[in-house]
């Protein structure tokens, strides 16, 4: 594209053009998703320097940062290898002396620090022998006043290799000088000035150069609910539109609830009671049912999902469907043994829907599916292919939300009339993911485990501890219990140098177990063999189960007291918890064993978080806090929204931006009066009509 060719308007002009910029580096900011300058601009800093004063060296605190102005003595340099050295530079203030150090300088660096000169440096005060500052920020000849580096609060942002600091401050003022006429308003002026909002170009020009710490806060607060009041304002238009569908009323009365429960060999809990009266309550409704059931590894979520896709089934002359939907192929054939376990005694046509079906058995599949000769199945991704009709679908249960966008789970639901749909998640959700994510549903918790659950005790095991597992574990066999080993892998990896599931399989079995009757199971056996491997690990004739984490879910084995969990370093606390999840269901303790070689502080950070707790929330927490949002779900699951500017570090703005958004979808429904008719054209050009109609109105 020549220049004259380019764009005209500023914030959609290719980065390449800015000035400062060229091809070269437009090359380099492509590395941090900026192609454009209004991504420019949209990349906010991650942290601030405040440079704004100079302090004294004799009033310097050790371990913070400090702008410090003096005069240098002398300096010299000393040779460590090659030509490359350490150059020190001793600086006097009047109130004392200072040491500037830095480390692979060369010997001709000494020549650009003549004493005499004036020097301003920046950086954090360390104590070796005498005050240094190492590898500071530092401009020689000038005072703190004068120079660009100091004086003001600096924006740090995230960088990519060739772009740095100072680069970028210059690259972003030149952007907002060039654009900030484009910057639109996001948000009514009524509601700006209600909520004492700064226009959204101040906001953002502050954001990136604010001139005091009250300056930015406000800023940053601003922009922050900006961009959730448009998030939540399209979930509550969505969440409006689901309460005015006509859905399906199931007529589940006191006989259809007692012939459900007689079918489980159990009695219910009371936060399952709970639950179940909640989904109760939404499939008598006309409204469709839109609901999230949360709940910790193992308190039952599964159960509920039973019983509500029963009572879907129970008007047998409507001919309802129902269906489960996860996200791998493991996870729904975990479900569909364990549904078959737990509706044995009901007379309920079940079916797994898979990708992995040959081409002539799918056929059959949908042919059966279409026709209504099936009433509850069970699948992954592959049951919202185009190809897939239901003959009457009346319930639709989403397992592992999170790993699923919102238009994938409305892809399924639109394969009936108006399908009621409850959403179910294994792993907890922070209350402030959940109120961002899941706005416009309802939500139902079970906080109660199923009676006789008992204590896990976790401990991480550095490798010269792994064997002290394996012989804990043959005493709890001695006793007559039962062990899960754990490998992250089914086949051996070189190139990741992981003991496989296969291979661990082959030499425990043939060592520490001998004298035991040892299983393999991963998620590459046939649906039919990983069954028959669990039945026949359930009642005993397996004592030892060497498996991958195909066991997350689906396996209870009240026996199962110990698990061991080979290169935990590598798995998600998710994960870690899930698996966790599969001992202490009995009458004993259950114990398990984290053997990990962690090579970072984040990978230290989990396993020492799952050692200390096993309350699901609080690991979900701490994982939050620990990875951030964008990783909490990871990369390739979708359910997460994409925030440009929203980091989740102030909690008290998402509540007050949902509650205004519901309360103005409440008071306009529509968004039809005219100071909101922009507001409703912005929401939807952002986020999309079948998003924010959510493909029922």
């Amino acid at each position: 594209m020549s220049r004259s060719a380019r764009p005209k308007k500023a914030l959609s002009r290719e980065v390449r053009y800015l000035k400062g910029v060229g091809p070269k580096r437009a090359e380099k900011l492509a590395r941090l998703d900026i192609y454009t300058v209004r991504d420019l601009l949209l990349h906010l800093p991650r942290d601030y320097e405040d440079r704004r004063t100079v302090t004294d060296i004799a009033l310097v605190q050790v371990g913070k940062k400090h702008v410090v102005q003096g005069t240098i003595i002398d300096s010299d340099f000393r040779r460590t290898q090659g030509r490359r050295g350490m150059l020190r530079v001793s600086m006097d203030d009047e109130t004392g002396l200072m040491e500037l150090v830095w480390f692979n300088a060369t010997k001709g660096w000494k020549k650009n620090f003549p004493p005499g000169s004036t020097i301003v440096a920046f950086g954090e005060v360390q104590v070796y022998n005498r005050l240094q500052i190492v590898q500071p920020d530092y401009e020689l000849d000038t005072t703190a006043e004068e120079s660009d580096k100091f004086g003001d609060i600096l924006p740090i942002y995230p960088l990519t290799k060739g772009i740095y600091q100072r680069l970028m401050r210059k690259l972003m003022r030149a952007a907002l000088q060039e654009a900030a006429g484009e910057l639109p308003e996001v948000l009514p002026r009524n509601i700006r000035k209600q909520k004492d909002i700064l226009p959204f170009p101040k906001a953002l020009a502050r954001t990136h150069f604010p001139s005091s710490w009250e300056q930015q806060k406000a800023a940053r607060r601003s922009l922050n609910y900006g961009e959730l009041f448009l998030f939540q304002t399209a979930l509550a238009l969505r969440r409006q539109t689901m309460r005015k569908a006509e859905g399906i009323s199931f007529k589940i009365g006191p006989n259809v609830d007692r012939h459900i429960r007689g079918l489980f060999p159990f009695d219910f809990t009371s936060a399952q009671n709970r639950v179940i009266k909640d989904a109760r309550c939404d499939m008598r409704s006309e409204t469709p049912m839109y609901r999230l059931l949360q709940g910790d590894v193992g308190c039952g979520k599964t159960v509920v999902a039973a019983y509500a896709m029963l009572a879907a089934l129970a008007e047998t002359s409507k001919g309802y469907q129902t269906a489960l939907m996860a996200p791998t192929a493991i996870l729904a054939e975990q479900h569909y043994l364990t549904l078959q376990d737990l509706l044995e005694k009901a007379d309920v046509r079940t079916q797994l829907l898979t990708t992995q079906s040959d081409r002539s058995q799918r056929q059959e599949n949908l042919r059966r599916i279409a026709e209504g000769e099936v009433d509850l199945v069970v699948g992954t991704h592959a049951l919202i292919q185009e190809d897939v009709r239901f003959r009457n679908l009346g319930l639709v249960v989403v397992d592992e939300q999170h790993r699923f966008g919102v238009r994938q789970r409305l892809n399924l639901s639109r394969k009936g009339a108006t399908p009621d749909v409850l959403i179910m998640t294994a792993t907890p959700i922070p209350r402030t993911l959940a109120l961002t994510c899941f706005a416009d549903m309802d939500l139902s918790i079970i906080d109660e485990m199923p009676p006789g659950r008992k204590d896990v005790h976790t401990g991480v095991y550095p490798p010269a501890r792994w064997d002290d597992a394996f012989t804990a574990a043959v005493k709890e066999l001695e006793k007559g219990y039962r062990v899960f080993v754990v490998y992250p892998l089914v086949e051996e990896n070189k190139e990741l140098d992981l003991k496989s599931a296969t291979e661990g399989y082959e030499e425990l079995s043939s060592g520490i177990f001998a004298d035991y009757e040892c299983c393999l199971l991963h998620g590459q056996m046939p649906a039919e063999q990983k069954r028959q491997v669990m039945e026949d690990f359930r009642d005993g004739t397996y004592q030892v189960m060497v498996a991958t984490t195909v066991i997350e879910v689906g396996i209870d084995v009240p026996e199962a007291t110990v698990m061991i969990i080979q290169h935990a370093e590598r798995l998600g606390l998710a994960q870690l918890h899930q698996l966790r999840g599969r001992i202490g269901r009995g009458q004993r303790d259950g114990k398990c064993y984290l053997l990990a070689e962690p090579t970072t502080d984040e990978a230290q950070k989990r396993l020492d978080v799952l050692a200390k707790t096993s309350n699901g929330f609080k690991i979900a927490e701490e994982d939050l806090r620990i990875r951030g949002p964008g990783q909490f779900f990871g990369t390739e699951q979708s359910g997460m929204p994409e925030f440009r500017i929203y980091d989740f570090s102030d909690p008290e703005v998402l509540k007050e931006a949902r509650e205004d958004a519901l309360a103005l979808v409440e008071d306009d429904p529509g968004l039809a009066q005219s100071e909101h008719r922009r507001l409703r054209k912005i929401v939807l050009a952002k986020y999309g009509k079948r998003f924010v109609w959510g493909g029922v109105g």
